[in-house]
């Protein structure tokens, strides 16, 4: 055996302890939720149950406002995902591609919110919403994020970087800067769209302090407002809230497995002009 091929079993060997330590927790999550509460509890640690339960999980699938909680929740983070794609590459095309009057000042202007911690925002935002009759609705859980100066900046990166032969084609052929964007540069922007677009929707996915500023409905309540509901309402039921939470991070698992080619090509690009 050549030191190469040793190498590259031990490099196999190393990566495959660190996904086991990874995921270790997740896998004990979901087995978790086929135990009583004593054999979560139970010392010394038993990885399996003795008797596989499934009572959390048909609980939990057989509750209606927590299904509605997770439709509610993929749907404001599908909706706004999608806007946020098309308004924000929409400014990322106008300030990559385009010519007009002040451009390098409204940049740094629109750059500010980057040196702004969020959290400092809140009560003037909440106000504002609530000036505009927003409490409690889905909008006001998708406008303030339709349009996000991260996903400008890192879309606008890439557009700098497409040949402007292209768009110069296709002006001479007569082709607006509407039809230059729809035609050429929306069908190239897989990658940065994959990462701007994974961030909004897990973002979205994860957000809780600002649902529980604005939303007392228990109609709207967004997966991570349920599951602190659940857990001051079931606390005791270990395992039905640790379920819950499983069961609220499997599809942001899904979403970065479905999508892990493009948000590696994305990373490669994140260092661009």
């Amino acid at each position: 055996m050549t030191s190469r091929s040793s190498d590259g079993i031990v490099l196999r060997l190393f990566g495959l302890l660190i996904a086991f330590v990874a995921l270790f927790p997740l896998l004990w999550a979901i087995i978790a939720g086929f135990k009583s509460d004593s054999q979560i509890l139970a010392v010394p640690f038993r990885f399996f149950p003795k008797v596989w339960d499934p009572t959390n999980y048909a609980a939990l699938f057989g509750d209606e406002a927590f299904l509605r909680s997770l439709a509610t929740t993929f749907f404001v983070a599908g909706v706004t995902t999608v806007l946020s794609l098309f308004f924000n590459s929409l400014a990322a095309f106008a300030f990559a591609r385009m010519t007009f009057p002040f451009k390098k000042l409204l940049w740094a202007y629109v750059m500010i919110p980057l040196f702004v911690p969020a959290i400092s925002i809140l009560i003037p935002s909440y106000i504002i919403v609530s000036k505009l009759h927003l409490v409690d609705s889905v909008l006001v859980l998708m406008l303030p994020f339709i349009v996000g100066v991260y996903g400008v900046f890192f879309i606008r990166q890439f557009y700098l970087n497409i040949p402007s032969s292209y768009e110069e084609a296709a002006i001479i052929d007569g082709a607006s800067y509407f039809q230059v964007y729809t035609k050429i540069f929306w069908p190239l922007s897989h990658p940065p769209f994959v990462i701007v677009g994974v961030g909004s929707f897990l973002g979205m996915w994860n957000s809780f302090v600002w649902p529980i500023m604005t939303i007392s409905n228990p109609k709207l309540f967004q997966i991570m407002q349920l599951l602190a509901y659940f857990r001051n309402q079931y606390g005791s039921e270990i395992g039905l809230w640790l379920t819950g939470s499983t069961i609220a991070a499997l599809p942001i698992i899904i979403l970065f497995l479905v999508f892990q080619k493009y948000i590696i090509e994305g990373l490669k690009i994140s260092g661009l002009k």
